[in-house]
């Protein structure tokens, strides 16, 4: 079976359409459907992430002679036991007013919309509380955030993935494992360098 065939047939089974499959590699759809019409091939990047999704190995999508179905997953022992069937779920909330690229919210998945009163300027803030399955989202998300310093303005969005709680800004993404105080720590001090009081730092685990 070639590439082509099982990246459609992967697809297909994990109940992915093509724009869904083109938004988590980060490529077009007509990408897509030219890997599954065998007229162009994933880079390596992409065979990567296609590897992680799917949860087969890159030699199994190269390999004609290796099949997809002849390939058996153990997840009850070595590091397989920690791998999840699926792609990675971030979950968090994003405040819409904070991102100057809007490309970011093709990337989430919404499940609710909240009106916050600020008591400032502006007088609400609209926060999407959100999933993504993206492999990159906090690199997505990093890009597409506001940050003026001239204006003292710096926002952050917060989400976690698993026991990681990520915090990310403009062009920097900071982590830690949650219930660890030491990185927790280092991350707060790190968000303190960037203009962020300890109030903002009250978010969820």
């Amino acid at each position: 079976m070639k590439l082509s065939e099982k990246i459609q047939l992967l697809r297909k089974e994990n109940n992915y359409s093509q724009e869904e499959l083109a938004a988590i590699c980060n490529v077009s759809r007509q990408s897509i459907s030219k890997w599954e019409a065998d007229i162009a091939l994933p880079e390596t990047e992409k065979l990567i992430i296609l590897s992680n999704l799917f949860q087969v190995t890159v030699d199994v999508l190269l390999k004609d002679e290796l099949s997809i179905n002849g390939t058996r997953e153990v997840y009850t022992c070595g590091n397989n036991a920690i791998r999840k069937e699926r792609a990675k779920l971030y979950e968090g909330a994003l405040i819409k007013e904070s991102i100057e690229d809007e490309t970011l919210l093709d990337y989430i998945r919404v499940h609710k919309v909240e009106l916050w009163n600020t008591g400032g300027v502006p007088k609400y803030w609209t926060v999407i509380f959100f999933t993504s399955s993206v492999p990159n989202f906090p690199e997505l998300a990093s890009r597409a955030l506001i940050a003026d310093h001239e204006k003292g303005v710096n926002w952050f969005v917060d989400f976690k993935c698993n026991n990681t709680k990520y915090i990310v800004f403009k062009n920097k993404i900071l982590k830690y494992t949650i219930g660890n105080k030491e990185e927790k720590a280092i991350v707060c001090n790190e968000c303190r360098i960037q203009g962020i009081s300890d109030n903002e730092m009250n978010w969820s685990e």
